[in-house]
């Protein structure tokens, strides 16, 4: 062994920038295929490119690299694909902030220079998630990495858009979309948030041409009434069946527009009459297709008020025409009443801006023919969810899914490939563009100006990073990919969309199984966002605690598809234990300087101790193995966890002091050495997938083979070490070492003092076990040990308890001050009495128990049972010091 040159103290920064440059200059991440090897591979969902690391993805990317690293101990061929994705409409947005600062827009540019700016833009800032998730300790291959624009996965885009489009499942149309004013584009059904917010129900009549009725339509957006076109009731309603047919005049604008029945129509909404908007709304959009209505548009995408309707409100932002319209509504005497509701108002996911359904001629993908092989692909297993839960709720979706748009009002991004003729308005769809028109030869052609929905690029993800549509050897090795781990939040948003394309393209499924974790929230449960201010930044969590500790706390107490709480506690808590492995084993390595593997002493030599500490590592072994093997890495880490802070750390390290530092029998130096370095090699090598960085540092001091702990082969179970007649025998000495330690503390003993214990066991066998484990008892209790088979006399004033039917007595005169500790405890229970007597009074007072609050009655509950036991407690220790 070297100098001994451990730090008293772990200094993470230093150690974590040191083994993650050593690992990527050498490699360790990158693979190449391996035909004799079985792969495991996993993508990774692209973070924004203009994103910086937050919780999600910390939680995210740490499950990633836990499953990879544990997989390449296995000895599996990993591959880890890391990427980013372009982020359409925020990269976009960022470097029009920019251009706004300089007094510019986008069309000062033009749209070529514009997209020099953003590339420059990518270049400069898009690699800082990537160096981040280098200080979790993400194990990428990074000479791998990927980029939704770049070349390759540019050119899948381009195929599967031609592709599809000449299937046919490809299609334009007018339809009503989601707009965003703000970010200007349309955003599919799936980014917009639903949120509860508080509204009104305005109730309006509205009167028959003839003058002679009247049906009152209650709806909550009275500005899109300027586009009506019919009202709607269900055909089953015997209020209205009488005015179906009939003709009514739309009040402030006087446009006829007939009743009709549709099933639509929910009899229990307000009045049972709704007003239909086919521009504006997509449910009355499919009503008026059913009925051939016409589509009136009212609203530009400004969200201001155009078009084919009075004067007065055209120019109109729609918030500010919602409040005209309804005071001339009452003015003229069409306002029945307003209700207050809250009610869900769809809002872009990105900025938070209430999108205004639009009709606007639109790319679609048609959906249905997609979506059935992805359903049969979940039900027969091809594709297995982990939390099985997910699987109902991907079902549920993809079996009532609508078609997708797919174009976005962006310069930033895939640019739809096709092309229109000028002359004949011939549409082409081409990789390249077309020299001149294929029906009528013109040469004057114009590329469609819209990009894809960035999802569009990012379903190829699986694929088209694998080399498609190019037939690579990685493809055909690493594809499908072994698990997707990724967030419940965008099961829709992106796993569904990668499965129906996988299948479609690739014809396999581009998973065999979706690990489903959940979001990061706040210590009281809410999302983390900007607007409450409550988000915490893993970087300087990295700066303060270290990335090992922040990985494993995010993993611990971490349930498939649940929620995971971050509290600052549970932080301090896993450096306490980056900590207490630290000093275990600077500890172990102090008294290994002189250990010879090759000379080790056999298993035959091995203590009672050495043989619990063997079977519990293989226990370990065993369930940390069982437990990654079904994805519950929260359990894993617990095991791992109660292990070596308790077994490994508070107590083996403990036993074996004695035998390395005494030294009276080499042999038993060695032994004790080598199950110490043993063990802890091994403890190394099971939590290195969770805390890589520590673990390296460790292992590297200890001895071993190979350049690196990520290349050490995960620890094999070995039945043959299992002992469970020593784990049961340390079982009954442990508890009666802790049983001695408890009436020590009770009775105030001080630390340094060695008590006289007596032992009772009237079975013989217990009896032996106690004589073989005398040591282990009288070093960790420090004491003198008696053991006998039966006791005439109690000894006087002895402390007493009994562990697994023995029995123990601990004489305390000489040990303590009896009277100092009597009149102590005395006092003390004067103390606790006088408290006890004051919280009975208040749970007496009838005042007090009518106007508390239920909680506050239940702490003084609680508060009265503690002092209740403590006083009894009290009691019987001045029992046994004759007080």
């Amino acid at each position: 062994m070297a100098e001994f040159d451990m730090p008293t103290t772990y200094d993470p920064r230093a150690v974590e920038e040191k083994w993650y440059r050593y690992w990527e200059e050498n490699k360790f991440f990158h693979t190449e295929v391996n035909e004799k090897q079985r792969p495991f591979s996993i993508v990774m969902p692209p973070p924004n490119v203009t994103g910086q690391l937050h919780m999600g993805h910390a939680l995210d990317n740490t499950l990633q690299d836990i499953l990879i690293r544990w997989r390449r101990m296995q000895g599996y061929n990993t591959l880890w694909l890391p990427g980013t994705d372009h982020a359409g409409i925020a990269t976009q947005a960022k470097v029009e902030e920019q251009l706004a600062k300089e007094g510019l827009d986008k069309y000062d540019l033009g749209r070529e220079k514009f997209l020099e700016r953003v590339w420059a833009w990518k270049e400069r800032y898009g690699g800082r998630i990537t160096h981040q998730l280098r200080r979790l300790g993400a194990s990428c291959d990074w000479d791998r990495e990927r980029f939704t624009m770049d070349e390759g996965c540019s050119e899948a885009v381009k195929e599967v858009f031609i592709r599809l489009y000449e299937e046919g499942l490809i299609y334009r149309d007018n339809y009503i979309i989601n707009w965003c004013p703000h970010c200007r584009t349309t955003i599919s059904d799936i980014e917009v948030e639903h949120l509860e917010k508080p509204g009104q129900l305005y109730y309006i009549k509205y009167p028959t041409k003839d003058g002679t009725d009247a049906l009152v339509i209650a709806t909550t957006r009275p500005e899109t009434m300027l586009g009506d076109v019919a009202v709607a009731v269900h055909p089953e309603d015997e209020r209205y069946r009488h005015l179906v047919g009939k003709t009514l005049v739309l009040p402030l604008v006087g446009r006829e527009m007939p009743v009709i029945a549709d099933e639509y129509v929910d009899p229990s909404f307000g009045t049972g009459a709704v007003k239909i908007t086919p521009a504006h709304d997509p449910n009355d959009f499919e009503v008026g297709r059913r009925h051939d209505l016409p589509q009136v548009r009212v609203i530009n995408k400004d969200a201001v008020m155009e078009g084919e309707i009075p004067p007065a409100y055209r120019g109109l932002d729609r918030w500010e025409c919602r409040k005209k319209i309804v005071r001339d509504l009452k003015e003229q005497g069409y306002l029945v009443k307003i209700e207050d509701l809250t009610h869900a108002v769809g809002h872009c996911y990105r900025c938070n801006t209430v999108i205004e359904p639009m009709l606007s001629r639109q790319w679609f993908v048609r959906m249905k023919p997609l979506a059935a092989p992805a359903v049969r692909a979940a039900l027969e297993g091809q594709v297995r969810f982990i939390p099985e839960r997910f699987t109902k709720i991907y079902l549920n979706w993809m079996e009532n899914i609508r078609d997708w748009c797919i174009s976005r009002q962006l310069w930033w991004g895939h640019r739809i490939p096709v092309w229109y003729c000028r002359d004949c308005e011939e549409v082409m769809a081409a990789k390249e563009p077309p020299e001149k028109c294929t029906r009528c030869g013109s040469s004057h052609l114009e590329q469609d100006p819209d990009v894809l929905d960035t999802w569009f690029s990012s379903a190829l993800w699986p694929f088209s990073t694998l080399g498609w549509p190019e037939k690579t050897a990685e493809l055909s090795y690493y594809y499908p990919t072994s698990v997707l781990v990724t967030g419940r939040d965008i099961i829709f948003f992106w796993v569904a969309r990668m499965i129906f394309s996988g299948l479609h393209f690739m014809k396999q499924v581009p998973f065999r199984e979706v690990f489903i974790h959940g979001l990061v929230l706040d210590a009281l449960g809410r999302k983390m966002s900007k607007s409450l201010g409550n988000g915490v930044d893993p970087i300087d969590v990295i700066e303060s605690h270290g990335a090992d500790s922040l990985r494993f706390m995010l993993v611990t107490g971490n349930t498939p598809g649940n929620d995971l709480r971050f509290h600052f506690e549970r932080l301090d808590g896993a450096r306490n234990f980056a900590n207490k492995i630290w000093n275990a084993s600077r500890f172990a390595l102090m008294n290994l300087q002189d250990y010879d593997p090759a000379v080790a002493p056999g298993r035959e030599h091995h203590t009672l101790a050495d043989r619990w500490i063997l079977s519990r590592y293989q226990a370990c072994v065993r369930e940390v193995t069982d437990f990654m093997e079904a994805y519950e890495l929260g359990e894993a880490a617990r095991v791992l966890y109660e292990f070596i802070w308790s077994e490994f750390c508070d107590w083996y390290i403990e036993l074996v002091k004695p035998r390395l530092y005494r030294g009276e029998d080499a042999r038993d130096r060695a032994c004790a050495q080598d199950v110490l370095a043993t063990v802890l090699r091994g403890i190394m090598e099971l939590l290195h997938p969770f805390m890589p960085f520590i673990t390296e540092e460790i292992w590297q001091r200890l001895p071993h083979e190979g350049r690196t702990i990520m290349q050490a082969p995960w620890p094999a179970y070995r039945p043959e070490l299992r002992d469970e007649g020593a784990e049961g025998q340390m079982a009954v000495l442990m508890e009666v070492i802790r049983s001695i330690r408890h009436i020590r503390g009770e009775m105030n003993v001080p630390p340094g003092k060695t008590a006289r214990v007596i032992l009772v066991a009237a079975d013989g066998n217990v009896r032996d076990l106690l004589q073989v484990g005398n040591g282990y008892i009288q070093d960790l209790a420090r004491c003198r040990v008696q053991i006998r088979g039966e006791l005439t006399r109690v000894p006087p004033q002895s402390a007493h308890g009994v562990a697994r039917g023995v029995e123990i007595y601990v004489p305390l005169a000489g040990l303590i001050d009896i009277d100092r500790e009597v009149a102590r405890l005395q006092k003390e229970l004067a103390a606790v009495e006088k408290d006890l007597a004051r919280v009975r009074g208040k749970l007496k007072n009838e005042g007090f128990l009518a106007k508390a609050p239920a909680e506050v009655v239940e702490k003084e509950r609680e508060k009265g049972e503690e002092l209740s036991g403590k006083a009894s407690a009290i009691r019987q220790r001045l029992a046994v010091l004759g007080g």
